[in-house]
């Protein structure tokens, strides 16, 4: 199975994947312009106002993971600028957060690569502990840890672990074609594609 699909663009995953596998436009990234990343996936759940595990996830995930986060809630920052720093000294290749952070402008600095919902000051505490590695939603997605995470500035894909070889394929040979075909002839294609759907609507215009 790859371990990630670093040349892959999220809007050619997202042709080729069911929405359900697309984080909503609510998991952004928080600095720009942001370098696409991708990665295993390395799940973590964190509860309302809490983000020891997320602090405990950043000295365990592999190097080249993406940390994914449930966050319970939105009122207490999951990390800042010392959290991110130590997580791409470790390796990580980003984080994906269903929650929010603080210190942006560490984070910049850093360029370490966040997608999250915003910005809050707050700290959360460190008091509950909890596996890693379970199944978390994120931005509407179900993610296992090892599934594939791509983000760029377009949004965040998530491709099942078993299903990654296959996409890889298939994005690639689409990207080929893409390629190989000249704009005058997509414009071609594509109005003879539109016609026909408006054919077959009874569209007379």
């Amino acid at each position: 199975m790859p371990d990630g699909f670093p040349d892959i663009p999220t809007t050619t995953l997202a042709d080729l994947l069911t929405r359900d596998q697309v984080m909503d436009l609510g998991v952004r990234p928080l600095w720009g312009p942001v370098p696409q990343v991708s990665g295993p996936a390395y799940t973590v759940r964190c509860p309302a106002g809490d983000n020891l595990m997320l602090h405990a996830a950043i000295h365990r995930a592999p190097a080249g993971s993406i940390v994914v986060v449930e966050s319970g809630d939105l009122d207490y920052a999951l990390a800042g600028g010392n959290v991110c720093a130590v997580a791409q000294r470790n390796g990580i290749a980003a984080f994906v957060l269903d929650g929010v952070i603080r210190d942006l402008a560490e984070v910049r600095e850093l360029r370490f690569p966040v997608f999250a919902r915003g910005l809050i000051p707050i700290p959360g505490t460190k008091a509950a502990a909890a596996p890693l590695g379970e199944p978390v939603r994120c931005g509407g997605v179900t993610v296992h840890a090892g599934d594939i995470v791509t983000a760029d500035e377009e949004g965040v894909v998530v491709t099942p672990a078993a299903d990654a070889e296959r996409v890889l394929v298939e994005a690639r040979e689409r990207l080929a074609k893409e390629a190989a075909q000249t704009l005058d002839e997509w414009d071609a294609d594509h109005a003879a594609k539109i016609d026909r759907i408006l054919k077959a609507q009874g569209f007379e215009g």
